[in-house]
C-alpha cells in the first residue's frame, strides 16, 4: 500500500528489499498517458478531502457500469479507448470526460451506436 501523503511505498523490513527501478525520466520513450516518475509530474500532496462527484460524472460512470453489465464494454476497452486519445485532448480533457470519449468511441466502432445518431445527440445537449 503506497502513503497517499507522499506517494511512496511504505518501508519494507530489510529481507523483503524490494528492487525499484530507477525513476523514469522524459528521455524514456513512452505513451503521453504513461505519468509516473516523470519530474514534470512528480507526486504533490495528494487531496484526501472528500469531493462531490458532477452529475456528468455519475452518468458517465453509470453508463459505462451499465455497458459492462450488458458487456457491450469491458473496463479493458475503456482504458485502451483513455490511452488512445491524442495527447493534447489528453490532457485538455478532464478524467470523466477521457471516459466518455473512449466510451463514445468504442461504441462507434463496434457499430452500437452511428456517427449521424451520436451527432444528433450532442446536438440535444
Amino acid at each position: 500500500m503506497y502513503d497517499l501523503m507522499t506517494c511512496c511505498p511504505p518501508a519494507l523490513p530489510h529481507h523483503r528489499k524490494a528492487h525499484y527501478a530507477p525513476p523514469m525520466d522524459k528521455d524514456v520513450p513512452r505513451s503521453h498517458h504513461d505519468l509516473g516518475g516523470v519530474s514534470k509530474f512528480l507526486c504533490e500532496p495528494v487531496d484526501v478531502e472528500p469531493h462531490a462527484l458532477t452529475d456528468f460524472d455519475k452518468e458517465v460512470d453509470a453508463l459505462r457500469a451499465i455497458l459492462g453489465m450488458k458487456r457491450v464494454m469491458t473496463v479493458d476497452e475503456l482504458r485502451r479507448g483513455i490511452e488512445a486519445i491524442p495527447e493534447a485532448e489528453y490532457h485538455r480533457l478532464s478524467y470523466y470526460r477521457r471516459w466518455i470519449r473512449s466510451i463514445a468511441d468504442n461504441l462507434l466502432v463496434k457499430g452500437v451506436i452511428t456517427e449521424a445518431e451520436l451527432r444528433a445527440a450532442l446536438d440535444r445537449v
